[in-house]
This record gives structure tokens, C-alpha cells and sequence, in this order.
């Protein structure tokens, strides 16, 4: 079946762990095209064009922010993607970011809405990444990448791009929550941004899930992305993730949050983040749930 985005897909990979706590997830881009990622869109009739690597960001050593945990690099990754993903969008390309830590998606979102000035964001996470250096337990960035698309937080994320906020919490949706920190619960509320936690997920069902999650996200809106960390997938299915959170989604589930946007038609940009094969098992399970998570994005059917 032929994939129903129309636009030419390119690759950006990430080699980025920096903003996590847990180091490997540089090799999460590499691991996805050597377990054959392009040949895998490539059968679905998916044509391919940009595949650009961003340049590892070495560890500069000191810490200039104590609750921002390697925020000079995490700031340079983020550059350099937004600058990347932007060029992507001017020529109608659809951007397909392969990370990395999720506090990349700061420089994917910065450079999609240099084009997309009312875009919805789909977050399928385990975690909400709505925290900011004063609500962090960790001082991690990857656990702030949303807040500070929403104008929250530091400066100068905030602002990356040159636009703030870039995204409005009425066209976000987050999928799969399990683990919110107390801050991010009230913020989730005080924003009403729509969150269909693990527990909203098992009493409706999946399907209706997503029907209500597309139609919010594209509502009033000129672009959708797709933003998913591979840790809101269950551990006995992706263990290879730094995050791991016990009774996550399940793997039709997973699979049925692809097929359903496929179908819908209306994503504009995606990204998948925090797959680590330095912890997965000997048969890098989690690397090829990945894959095949993204062959259903992009088409691929059971019959």
C-alpha cells in the first residue's frame, strides 16, 4: 500500500545522549539504518531523499548551569537541527528526525515552525517533558523539551529559532503518560493540554484515543508532528530505552497509533527518539520494534 504522505521523506539522524541520564542513545540513529530502516520505507514505495547525519556534539566538561544539565551542547544540537529541519520544510520535504534524546525535539519543533506557524504535536512518551530547571528533579533537558517548545523555561531554549512559544498547548496532545512529576500534573491542568494517560488508554481504547488525539492536533492547525519516545512502549517490548516505565503500551497498541495516523493523513514531520542499543537485549529488540513501528507510519499493512 502506498504510503498517504505525498511529500518526499528525508532522514535526519542525532548521535545526541547528552540531554538524558543515561549515555548510549548516540547510537540510536546508526543502530535504526543498519538494521535496514531506508530499505524497510524503501519497499513500502516511500521515496527518500535528504539523509544527513548532524555531527556528534563533544562533551565540553563543564557545567554552566547547575540545573540544566550539559545545556551548552544540548543548545548546539538543537542549533543545528532547527537549522536542518527548517531547510527540510522550505522545500516541501517531510522531515523524519532519528534520535538521539528527546530534547532534541526542542530543535525539530524550533525549525518545523519556521514554516508551520499553527502546528499540533502529537507526544507519545511515558513522561510528559513538561518540566523546567525549576520543577526538574533531574536537571536532565530531555525531561524539558516540551515546556520549552511552550515558551516555559530557560531562555534561551525557549527562544531558539527566534520564535516563542512555538507551539499552543490547545494543539498539543500527550499519549502513554505514566510517570508525571507533580509539577508537570499541575502544568498539564493549569494549560489544559489534553493528556490520554496509560489508565485513559485502557479504559477507552486505543482507537478512540487516537480519533480524539487526530482531531485535536489538526484542528485550526497547518501542520501536525509526530513526536515519539520509544520508552512510552512497554519495557517487555522496548527494553532498550534509558527510561524504562513499567505498563506502558502494549505492541498492537504501538502499532495502531502508527496505522491510525498513516491513515489519517495529516502529519506533516516525525520524530523517534530514545532507543539505546548499548541496553537492549543481544537481538536489539527495541531497534527493530522501532523500525517496524515506522513502517507502519508509513504504510505498511497486515493485508
Amino acid at each position: 500500500m502506498l504510503a498517504t504522505i505525498k511529500q518526499t521523506i528525508s532522514l535526519i539522524s542525532v548521535p545526541f545522549d547528552l540531554g538524558a541520564g543515561k549515555r548510549g542513545v548516540t547510537q540510536g540513529p546508526n543502530a535504526l539504518l543498519r538494521e535496514g530502516l531506508k530499505d524497510a520505507l524503501q519497499r513500502l514505495d516511500v521515496e527518500i531523499g535528504h539523509d544527513h547525519a548532524l555531527p556528534e556534539i563533544p562533551f565540553a566538561g563543564e557545567q554552566a548551569h547547575p540545573h540544566l544539565k550539559h545545556y551548552k551542547e544540548v543548545l548546539e544540537v538543537n542549533r543545528l537541527l532547527a537549522q536542518s529541519v527548517s531547510d527540510l520544510v522550505e522545500t516541501n520535504q517531510f522531515p523524519l528526525v532519528l534520535g538521539g534524546d528527546h530534547s532534541i525535539a526542542i530543535g525539530t519543533i524550533a525549525g518545523l515552525t519556521q514554516r508551520y506557524q499553527n502546528m499540533g504535536v502529537i507526544w507519545v512518551d511515558a513522561h510528559g517533558d513538561l518540566n523546567t530547571q525549576d520543577t526538574s528533579p533531574s536537571g536532565n533537558i530531555h525531561g524539558m523539551s516540551l515546556a520549552a517548545s511552550l515558551g516555559l523555561g530557560d531562555g534561551e531554549l525557549v527562544n531558539l529559532g527566534g520564535r516563542a512559544p512555538k507551539i499552543r498547548p490547545e494543539h498539543v496532545v500527550l499519549i502513554g503518560a505514566r510517570d508525571l512529576d507533580q509539577g508537570e500534573r499541575s502544568l498539564i491542568r493549569e494549560l489544559g493540554i489534553t493528556c490520554f494517560t496509560m489508565h485513559d488508554i485502557d479504559n477507552l481504547g486505543i482507537s478512540n484515543v487516537m480519533k480524539q488525539a487526530i482531531e485535536i492536533a489538526s484542528r485550526g492547525t497547518d501542520g501536525v508532528h509526530l513526536s515519539f519516545d520509544i520508552d512510552s512502549v512497554d519495557p517487555q517490548e522496548a527494553p532498550g530505552t534509558g527510561t524504562p516505565v513499567k505498563g506502558g503500551l502494549n505492541y498492537r497498541e504501538a502499532h495502531m497509533i502508527m496505522e491510525l495516523l498513516h491513515q489519517s493523513g495529516v502529519l506533516t514531520s516525525a520524530e523517534l527518539v530514545e532507543v539505546n542499543p548499548t541496553i537492549d537485549d543481544p537481538d536489539q529488540k527495541t531497534t527493530k520494534l522501532a523500525i517496524e513501528l515506522l513502517e507502519s507510519l508509513f504504510g505498511k499493512r497486515i493485508l
